[in-house]
């Protein structure tokens, strides 16, 4: 029977155990979760989501504080649009955190940096330009294109001198959208170096809608690799979501795929950025307590643990301070339904705004818990001790069970 280390992932003239950790943000995959794929030989994901927020946590800048007092006097204006990130700010965070990562590099692996497109930053051009080009100027392996079309992406970085030796790779969920993706760069005579194929079982932000049960990660993972054939691409394909166990990864290796993606069994290792407290909650969560909804302002679906104190919350917007889903005109649509619920209950000294979640506050304050499907099964990864609490895992251990688990069997912590 085999098992995945029987295969490997090969980019460019590198081969790598084919485990890839996604990168989940805000600083849920930390620098130490990546590092210790890269040590073992797979890839690990930084993510860039709010990266100002978390240097200021991780490396005591004050990035935050800056633009709070720069914008203080806009707060409580519902016209965002001249709250503007300082672009030199926005490139010495992301070159802070990427540095900080790749100097402790160990191993054979790679690590990636999650770079998302929705994080439009009321200036969605030219901040996405210097989030990718900051990335690359500090020495990232790799750069996965998330949470958009990324149609003009590889545009933005064009000229850039490590823009043919970086990795970079497109998440999808369709081969819809991965045709646009090439149309649109075929110009530029650069093909990305991986595709990840994102299914409907995946965490936080979906690319499906409300119908996502309706698709099947399989399905899409052969039509997307049956359209890279027709076109004579060679180009490493990457299921995501929903892969629980060594097992169900050894499938889709068996199926064509250059390597799989996860992460849900990683958010309650010791290195994933979550508080204990809440890796609890991950832990002990049934499949009742998980829902896929339309809280996000983004306007992509995100599944979540529906418990979470985001769902339950009406802070007050604090753009000024943050303002990372903001679009070009400075709008946010949790902005509206923070005001609606204003007007409506005007009296109130603290107001529920249903519907709509301020992400950017509770992404950094870690209470959105944002989740794959089988987050309910990760009880079955552990031992639960006296106190009720589950015993919390490494990341070596959970990637070496994936890289050596047979017949559906999970490790548990020795």
């Amino acid at each position: 029977m085999k098992k995945l280390d029987d295969f490997r992932l090969k980019l460019g003239n590198s081969e790598l155990v084919p485990i890839m950790i996604g990168g989940m943000g805000v600083d849920i995959s930390t620098r130490e979760l990546a590092l210790v794929a890269a040590k073992l030989g797979g890839i690990g994901h930084i993510s860039d989501a709010m990266a100002p927020a978390v240097t200021d946590r991780l490396d005591k800048t004050h990035f935050v504080k800056e633009k709070l007092k720069k914008y203080k006097y806009n707060k409580g204006n519902d016209d965002k649009s001249v709250v503007q990130f300082d672009l030199d700010n926005i490139a010495e965070a992301t070159r802070i955190h990427v540095s900080k990562t790749m100097e402790q590099k160990e191993g054979d692996g790679m690590i990636f940096i999650n770079i998302m497109e929705k994080l439009t930053m009321n200036n969605p051009s030219e901040t996405l330009k210097v989030r990718l080009s900051s990335a690359m100027d500090a020495g990232i392996d790799g750069i996965s294109l998330s949470a958009g079309l990324h149609l003009g992406s590889f545009g933005l970085i064009k000229d850039h001198p490590r823009f043919h030796d970086v990795k970079l790779g497109i998440i999808v969920s369709s081969p819809r959208a991965l045709n646009l993706f090439l149309r649109k760069t075929a110009r530029l005579n650069r093909l990305p170096d991986f595709v990840v194929v994102e299914g409907p079982l995946a965490g936080g932000h979906l690319g499906f809608g409300m119908d996502w049960a309706e698709y099947d990660l399989k399905t899409i993972v052969q039509e997307v690799m049956d359209f890279l054939a027709e076109k004579e691409l060679d180009i490493p394909v990457i299921p995501a979501g929903g892969i629980f166990t060594g097992s169900d990864a050894v499938e889709y290796m068996e199926m064509g795929a250059g390597a799989v993606q996860v992460g849900t069994r990683f958010t309650v290792t010791k290195e994933c950025g979550l508080p204990e407290k809440v890796k609890q909650e991950y832990f002990k969560a049934d499949e009742d307590d998980i829902e896929v909804n339309q809280a996000s302002p983004t306007g992509y679906p995100m599944r979540m643990i529906k418990k979470c104190p985001a769902l339950h919350s009406g802070v007050e917007p604090n753009c000024e301070a943050f303002g990372y889903l903001l679009d070009a005109k400075g709008n946010c649509t949790y902005i509206k339904a923070y005001n609606e619920e204003l007007e409506k209950h005007p009296d109130e000294k603290k107001i529920i705004v249903t519907g709509k979640t301020c992400l950017c506050y509770h992404m950094r304050k870690f209470g959105c818990w944002t989740c794959g499907h089988y987050t309910y099964k990760l009880k079955d990864t552990s031992r639960k001790q006296e106190n009720g609490d589950y015993e919390m895992l490494s990341a070596e251990h959970v990637f070496k069970d994936y890289q050596f688990s047979t017949n559906n069997q999970i490790a548990l912590p020795e």
